[in-house]
């Protein structure tokens, strides 16, 4: 019995998933179901073992995850407890959390005598105000992966409401004066922690504040591989060899080894494309390449995408929020 309802929890221990990986599913499920709700204690380590039959070790692995997502918070002495977090909000539909937040706000605004047509002037002007604001705060993200420094630069902006200027970190070694001219008009300079000490040894002194963010797959993209058959021929395309190795470090870092990768890098024209193709079983591909990988074959197409974890974003809104009220009565 937990919060209130009997909920029987079950693994799936013949799908090749890492089991704590289905446990972070499960847990995710459940909170957005709305059976553990945000603030409430969840079973212990020792409890959720015994019930799944799995061990703690698993259970805390899976906490551990969730817990570096912003999801679940664990309190010494204490127990876990559901995140009362950003990240837990976004298992909810966004539309509809927007929309609630909407009516709450016409609601107070009809109280204090304004009429909905005052509202939506009112709205309007103040959201293109800040959409000003925002467009002033100049932030590059350095990475060094092609396929990813975009994506991470359209995932954070839309985490944190501002326009990120993505640089790879290849051409940064390459022509550093053309790059190092961009960053020194940065207000923030973003990067991986893999790559801080090298970021900081190139860039040097040159005044913006520079970020580490932690980044790890999309819990979504390990779970369709791990469901690929044992020995199956899997097909890596993406731009660069440093995806694939790092990819298949991550795979094997979730327990995943029973497959064999062919890469297959860069562009290619549609003859040679669809040879690749054929040559496979099952194919993964880094973020922006999906659709043309799918507009060639009737196979399975698994994008591969890193995500930033939930203390990451917070780190960068908290800087950002800093940053503009520092700055806010210059840009007025």
């Amino acid at each position: 019995m937990f919060g209130g309802e009997k909920v029987k929890l079950q693994l799936q221990r013949e799908t090749g998933i890492p089991l704590y990986i289905q446990v972070q599913k499960l847990i995710k499920d459940l909170i957005k179901d709305g059976v553990w709700k945000p603030g409430s204690k969840i079973p212990t380590e020792r409890s959720l073992a015994e019930q799944l039959q799995v061990s703690r070790n698993t259970i805390s692995m899976a906490f551990r995850d969730l817990e570096h997502q912003g999801i679940l918070v664990c309190h010494q002495g204490r127990g876990t407890f559901v995140a009362e977090s950003d990240e837990v909000v976004r298992l909810e539909s966004r539309k509809e959390r927007l929309l609630r937040i909407i009516d709450i706000a016409m609601e107070e605004a009809t109280t204090l005598g304004f009429s909905i047509d005052d509202f939506m002037a009112i709205t309007h002007v103040r959201a293109r105000e800040k959409r000003e604001i925002f467009s002033r705060v100049n932030i590059v993200l350095i990475e060094c992966n092609r396929e990813q420094v975009e994506y991470f630069a359209k995932e954070l902006a839309h985490s944190v409401g501002v326009i990120i200027n993505p640089i790879l970190i290849g051409d940064l070694e390459t022509n550093p004066q053309m790059f190092l001219d961009i960053i020194r008009k940065a207000d923030i300079v973003i990067t991986t922690l893999f790559h801080l000490q090298s970021v900081k040894e190139i860039v040097g002194d040159v005044g913006p504040e520079i970020i580490s963010i932690a980044l790890s797959p999309l819990l979504d993209s390990i779970v369709h591989i791990a469901r690929i058959p044992n020995s199956a021929h899997v097909g890596i395309f993406c731009l660069s060899s440093n995806f694939a190795e790092k990819m298949i470090a991550s795979l094997r870092s979730a327990g995943i080894n029973h497959l064999q990768y062919s890469t297959f890098l860069g562009s290619a024209d549609k003859e040679v494309l669809r040879e690749q193709i054929a040559s496979v079983d099952y194919i993964i591909t880094s973020p922006g390449r999906k659709q043309e990988l799918m507009n060639h074959t009737g196979k399975e197409v698994i994008e591969f995408i890193y995500s930033p974890d939930q203390a990451s974003i917070n780190l960068l809104r908290a800087t950002l929020m800093e940053f503009k009220q520092k700055n806010l009565k210059k840009w007025e």
